[in-house]
């Protein structure tokens, strides 16, 4: 498998403005906002992706549920982390993802990019960062920005750790055996 960054504008229905944790930024344009750490499901597709490491980013078509709302991530393969979010006027097409880490092992990739869309405040859609790759678990802070234009939609710092420091989080997508 290749890096994976999930995306895709899900027909939910969700309401209600969340405001944002610690120093996040979230625009007031945005009429609901979450995040947290997933155990990413299945991609039921691919879209290009140039601006990424692995060339593609997965489609999924359904929103996997957040197994933690803390900002702390496990460097586990098949654990994931990222946003749901909802505009509070209509869903946005050509949103500019993007996503810094500290260097990935090897190719010393610290950004990558690449266009989204992000629902409305009662269909929001989500993105997410799967790891699928050893090169991929590099600890320290990963920050996921989702701009239009010359606005900034919202702004998230995620902070990835060694498992044992959360293994309750590590265990949660059941791949305890990864931390042997």
């Amino acid at each position: 498998m290749r890096a994976q960054i999930i995306t895709t504008a899900l027909a939910l229905s969700w309401g209600g403005l969340v405001l944002a944790e610690g120093s996040e930024f979230v625009s007031p344009m945005l009429g609901f906002f979450e995040a947290g750490v997933v155990c990413a499901p299945e991609a039921t597709g691919q879209r290009d992706a140039p601006g990424t490491v692995a060339g593609t980013t997965h489609v999924v078509d359904q929103a996997p549920p957040f197994v933690s709302d803390r900002r702390i991530v496990p460097a586990v393969l098949g654990v994931g982390f990222g946003v749901r979010a909802g505009l509070g006027f209509a869903a946005q097409d050509a949103v500019v993802m993007t996503v810094t880490h500290p260097p990935f092992q090897g190719t010393g990739a610290t950004t990558q990019s690449f266009v989204t869309s992000i629902g409305s405040t009662d269909a929001p859609g989500i993105t997410f960062y799967q790891f699928d790759e050893t090169y991929e678990l590099a600890l320290g802070d990963w920050t996921m920005t989702a701009t239009t234009g010359v606005a900034t939609l919202y702004e998230v710092t995620f902070t990835v750790v060694d498992p044992a420091l959360v293994p309750d989080l590590a265990n949660a997508c059941d791949y305890q055996d990864l931390l042997s």
